[in-house]
């Protein structure tokens, strides 16, 4: 998810009554909410190689074991050296309390970011396995509102009732959304002709502002499928009306594609690549693109250029 909803998260935990526990109970939680996304330093190397180092290591099992610990240490480290050198007659934080604070907010994040269609590698360092949710759309103005509502309400009225509703509330939605997730995959899965080629793989995504919709990709093997799910529709998907792209991949130019760096590093992050290749006379041009984001080479997002020597 975007940085504006975990943040949400982490101060909607703190309102909700958790920011009573301990000295720095506050920053714990919005700094930890956010830390694991302190890989976004990778994008200091090129966006391809953050997109195939990101959502990794700093996501993984291991780091929410290291993560919390780091935090803890370091808040500790601001308490004894600079907040009670400033106030000695202030209350010590908690070591205790803040290892739990820094424990839950670290974990609530890559719990959000399993949610969404950009995935996380969860057993990073042991599997570089990614982990789809398909259940929320990356940037959400949904959550955005009910948590920010519940920060918002519970900081003015100094009660913590509004934040534990607005979590609830998105506890809920998060659950309605994953729902219609597993019944729309079954759906668009019964709508596919017996005696085709087959579905290999199928993704039904969220899109942006509308939970009602869905992006549909189906893997046939050569060819993708692709189109919108809408349970405000009779019926809400029709097969015929999906797109068919020919993924390419059996083109021994996209083959050749793939020892490139950039290329690699691209496909090591891409969940439905397919390939448009042009001879130009500068040499072979391959477009890489991913079909959960995008159908056109010219998308702003989930799309590659690699130009190949003839």
């Amino acid at each position: 998810m975007d940085p504006v909803a975990h943040t949400l998260v982490g101060a909607a935990l703190a309102r909700a009554g958790l920011d009573r526990r301990t000295p720095l109970a506050l920053p714990t939680l919005l700094i930890g909410a956010n830390l694991p996304d302190v890989d976004v330093a990778a994008y200091w190397w090129g966006e391809t190689f953050a997109l195939s180092f990101r959502r990794g290591w700093t996501h993984g099992v291991l780091a929410l074991v290291v993560l919390p610990v780091v935090l803890t240490g370091l808040m500790v480290a601001w308490d004894r050296w600079v907040r009670r050198a400033r106030a000695p007659a202030a209350v010590a934080a908690s070591p205790g309390g803040l290892l739990v604070l820094s424990a839950v907010a670290v974990v609530s994040h890559p719990l959000l970011d399993l949610m969404n269609v950009y995935g996380i590698r969860l057993l990073m360092p042991f599997s570089d396995r990614w982990f789809y949710g398909d259940v929320l759309f990356i940037v959400d103005p949904w959550l955005w509102l009910a948590l920010g509502a519940g920060v918002l309400l519970a900081g003015r009225r100094a009660r913590p009732m509004p934040a534990r509703i607005a979590l609830a509330a998105v506890a809920a939605y998060v659950g309605v959304m994953a729902v219609s997730t597993v019944v729309a995959r079954d759906f668009v899965q019964r709508v596919a002709p017996a005696g085709g080629p087959g579905i290999q793989r199928i993704m039904v995504a969220p899109v942006a502002m509308n939970p009602f919709r869905r992006w549909v990709v189906l893997d046939e093997g050569r060819e993708y499928r692709v189109g919108e799910f809408d349970w405000l529709r009779a019926p809400p998907i029709r097969y015929d009306d999906l797109i068919a792209i020919r993924t390419g991949a059996d083109d021994p130019r996209a083959a050749s594609v793939r020892a490139a760096p950039e290329a690699g590093r691209f496909l090591s992050w891409a969940r439905f690549p397919f390939f448009l290749i042009t001879e130009r006379e500068t040499g072979v041009e391959v477009e890489i693109i991913d079909a959960r984001y995008a159908v056109e080479a010219e998308a702003p997002f989930g799309a590659l250029s690699v130009t190949l020597p003839r």
